[in-house]
């Protein structure tokens, strides 16, 4: 089964009005949700962040808008709108927004 945010099928839609930011907060919406992986948007707040964990599978995070600072395995990666990264799997991450910002974090399952 797959899950996709509601009457986005089949249209072009602008990954950064996928939704605004919310104060103190952190946006998220999945895209697109199967057995071989996810596509979700997310929209960070200032100063607000993921903590650090780890994920069985590699991840892509691409920036949108805004800039972040990207933590992998202690060393920082400072990403401004049309960067991405990718988090190796089992290894520890963390996300911090430097100023507002907003991602798509794609995860492929193997």
């Amino acid at each position: 089964m797959v899950k996709i945010l509601k009457d986005i099928r089949s249209r072009v839609i602008q990954f950064v009005d996928l939704a605004g930011y919310e104060k103190k907060s952190i946006v998220s919406r999945t895209i697109i949700d199967k057995k071989i992986g996810t596509v979700t948007f997310f929209a960070f707040d200032k100063g607000q962040g993921l903590s650090e964990h780890t994920a069985p599978f590699d991840a892509l995070i691409y920036v949108i808008e805004g800039t972040a600072r990207i933590y992998i395995a202690g060393k920082p990666f400072n990403l401004k709108k049309g960067a991405m990264i990718i988090m190796p799997a089992n290894k520890p991450h963390s996300v911090k927004a430097l100023q507002r910002f907003k991602m798509i974090l794609t995860m492929i399952r193997s």
